[in-house]
């Protein structure tokens, strides 16, 4: 019997990063750039606690909002443990590299905090099983990751990386959120009410799609996790991101792009793969998935900078893992929770190889580099482990995975046919490009030293461990993948429904058209590689050439037509005038009343005017003539006494309709207005006589708006008998109130509604009171 997880061990897993942050600013005075280690030993505790987990399944929280069923729960599996597992491990090699690799200043205390919330709002994300928690926890990544990636602040580039990340990361997490309210919604059908925890979605799966489907609300479910999803794990055309993201510190790179935040739309996918797997989910996330991998990898051979190549193929082998989970079959599941492992591998230690050479050989220009194996053996050893794992060649760590990506895209091709067969196709032509640019990275280690690279020290051990560490890990996956996948890769693909299917985990010995693609990628690209640079001219040239081709452009000119249409539109709306803010605020009021009224479909009652009283008909009539002359008047004292009019008539129509409690409110009310505006009113500037036409049509049309807005407000409000809370008055406070007019027994009873609405009142009033006396002594143009 398989054992639950332990509330206090996951909740203290969680929020130990958390806790940890409000220490930082001590320990970086105690410590200064060894800070780095109290975040090494906090990821360390963060990995033991989850640890203790490994084979606990099962969901455990605690209450937060009982009242909308909302609780921090937390589900424990083996897709969530292995995300988790993997953050926290290379947290704590990243937080010793950060020690040896930044230099010290007041910015190191923001950047162990921000990296500290991180890896704890990804453990989050790894481990939430509640809607609210996940979408909570997947909004701080992003948080998180802006502060990071702007970690240079006084730099223009790190400013502008961070913006466009923070733009697209939160831009899709929107679109999360509205494909969680529709799940959410469609909850309701499944269950007896809706219900916010994901793991009860997932366990009920088909009834959860057939009520999507129902609701006509799979597709679009479908659409807005594809733009949550790919906005994270930078999917094309949303990749664009990526790239820019590398002017954070390297470290920063190696934790966030490549192992972690880049990873969480991968994950999600992985975790609502249960639940949303169909032939259009196949369709939409192997399409997206490839092209996302084949785009990518071409650009990965243009690129002239080192983070800037292994950004690119980071993005390409996350098309991979987003291609894989595409795939229903057992195949691509077990292809995408694999090459999650295998990445984050080989990946990380990349971009740590990538900072020793930034670091130690002062640049990161891949033509300025070669022979770099005499300086630097050890880190040599280490960059040929884990770029022949990210070609894919047969021994190395990625080879597994991406042979099980080739079987699930020629099995769909198979299964699919027609256009299904570009499937297979992109997936080798990406492999291709892989390979390719692996060998390019792998050839800065070989060949002659450029006479003008200088003398290139060894790193210290604290940057070349934790490369290495990630280097054996990956070595061992490549020649004994069955340890890896007995550990943690089988439970992960039970957890994110693996489906019937035996993969396998071995070099194959038999022809296959899976390895027959192998071949083709491998001997491809190495055929390919002694025209490397004229196709990196090629690509290069032709990029620059058709800028419009590029996702980056467009964000760009968005951009740029969202600051000239700010630009125009600020003087219109501050210009001063208290006319136009009123116009402005008072008009979005109403125009978001009346569309709100319009999508709930709320319909007007019927109105029986032959059953009013005449007189009260004859009442109404001169309070309406009274203000419609108020418009016109020829000064302030005819507008105000005409007002005054319309006040008394709303008095007399409360004593008509039997409230004389608001009558004598109201007469009281409309008595000293009167009084306070006939003593001001000569200190007031004229304004009738120089308004322009057009601000006299925009003022009637506003006035004509909130008239009509107020107008549908009380119909809707006072035609609603069936309302709840009208009833308990009626039936419940009246007689125990001991009153006979519910309007007594409110004020009485409910004073601080009463008061609180009265405070309102005079706070309004003393503004405009204010405003008047200091707009006295000056004319206001319209």
């Amino acid at each position: 019997m398989t054992a639950g997880p332990d509330l206090p061990v996951v909740l203290a897993a969680v929020a130990l990063p958390f806790a940890a942050v409000a220490l930082v600013p001590t320990a970086y005075r105690l410590l200064g750039t060894r800070t780095g280690y109290l975040g090494a030993g906090v990821a360390a505790a963060c990995f033991a606690l989850l640890a203790t987990q490994y084979g606990a399944t099962g969901t455990v929280g605690l209450e937060w909002v009982p009242s909308l069923g909302i609780a921090l729960r937390f589900r424990v599996d083996g897709w969530g443990l292995l995300f988790a597992l993997l953050a926290s491990g290379i947290g704590v090699l990243v937080f010793v590299y950060s020690a040896g690799y930044l230099h010290p200043g007041r910015t190191l205390v923001r950047y162990y905090g921000a990296l500290l919330g991180f890896m704890g709002s990804i453990l989050g994300v790894a481990l939430a099983a509640d809607l609210v928690a996940l979408f909570l926890f997947w909004e701080l990544t992003s948080v998180c990751s802006f502060v990071l990636i702007g970690y240079h602040d006084d730099d223009p580039d790190s400013r502008y990386a961070a913006r466009m990340a923070m733009f697209v990361t939160v831009g899709g997490g929107l679109f999360l959120l509205v494909a969680l309210l529709l799940l959410w919604q469609a909850s309701g059908a499944v269950f007896s009410s809706p219900t916010l925890s994901l793991t009860a979605m997932i366990e009920n799966a088909d009834a959860m799609r057939a009520a999507l489907r129902e609701q006509g609300a799979f597709l679009p479910v479908l659409l807005l996790v594809a733009v949550g999803a790919g906005s994270k794990s930078a999917q094309v055309p949303l990749h664009f991101w990526l790239p820019n993201a590398m002017a954070a510190p390297t470290p920063v790179s190696a934790f966030l792009h490549s192992a972690t935040m880049v990873k969480v739309g991968v994950y999600f996918l992985g975790r609502v793969r249960p639940l949303l797997a169909s032939t259009e989910w196949t369709l939409l996330f192997a399409t997206i998935g490839l092209v996302t991998m084949t785009v990518t990898a071409v650009l990965a051979v243009a690129a002239t900078d080192v983070k800037e190549l292994l950004a690119y193929s980071t993005a390409s082998h996350l098309g991979l893992m987003v291609a894989a989970f595409g795939f229903t079959t057992a195949y691509g599941a077990a292809a995408g929770t694999f090459h999650l492992l295998n990445h984050a591998a080989f990946k990380a230690a990349l971009f740590l190889v990538a900072g020793i050479i930034a670091h130690e050989a002062g640049t990161r220009r891949i033509n300025d580099l070669g022979g770099l194996w005499r300086d630097l053996p050890v880190t040599a050893a280490i960059t040929a482990i884990t770029a022949l794992g990210m070609a894919g060649i047969p021994f190395f760590n990625g080879f597994y995975s991406k042979e099980l990506i080739f079987v699930a895209a020629y099995d769909a091709g198979q299964e699919l046919g027609g256009l299904a067969w570009a499937f297979p196709v992109l997936a080798t032509l990406a492999s291709v490009f892989t390979v390719l640019y692996s060998l390019r990275f792998l050839a800065m280690f070989v060949g002659d030293k450029p006479a003008a690279l200088g003398e290139v020290h060894r790193p210290p051990l604290s940057l070349l461990v934790p490369p290495a560490v990630l280097a054996v890990v990956a070595g061992t996956i490549g020649v004994a993948p069955e340890i890896a996948v007995g550990a943690v890769v089988e439970p992960a693909i039970a957890a994110v429904g693996g489906g019937p299917g035996d993969p396998h985990y071995v070099v194959p010995t038999e022809f296959s058209p899976a390895v027959a693609m192998t071949a083709v990628a491998i001997g491809g690209g190495a055929a390919a590689y002694p025209s490397y640079d004229r196709l990196h001219r090629t690509i290069g040239s032709g990029v620059a050439a058709a800028p419009s081709a590029r996702a980056n452009w467009w964000y760009d000119r968005a951009l740029d037509a969202v600051d000239r249409a700010g630009a125009e539109s600020v003087p219109r709306v501050q210009n001063g005038l208290l006319r136009t803010y009123v116009g402005w605020f008072v008009g979005a009021a109403c125009g978001l009343a009346l569309l709100g009224y319009a999508a709930a479909e709320l319909s007007l009652p019927a109105i029986d005017l032959l059953g009013v009283s005449p007189t009260i008909l004859l009442v109404l009539l001169v309070a309406v003539l009274a203000a419609a002359t108020a418009t016109t008047g020829p000064s302030h004292v005819t507008g105000v006494l005409l007002l005054s009019v319309l006040g008394f008539m709303l008095a007399i129509f409360y004593i008509l309709a039997s409230a004389p409690d608001l009558a004598l409110t109201q007469l009281v009310v409309e008595t000293l207005t009167l009084v306070i505006f006939l003593l001001v009113i000569e200190e007031l500037p004229a304004y009738y006589s120089d308004v322009e036409e057009s601000v006299a049509v925009r003022d009637v049309a506003l006035s004509v708006g909130v008239g009509a807005t107020v107008f549908v407000t009380v119909l809707l409000t006072t035609g609603r008998t069936e309302s709840a809370l009208a009833g308990y008055f009626t039936e419940q406070a009246i007689p125990e109130g001991g009153g006979h007019n519910v309007v007594n027994v409110i004020l009485t009873d409910f004073r601080a509604f009463d008061t609180l609405g009265e405070s309102a009142v005079i706070v309004i009033a003393a503004i405009a009171i204010l405003t008047l006396v200091l707009t006295r002594d000056r004319g206001e143009s319209p």
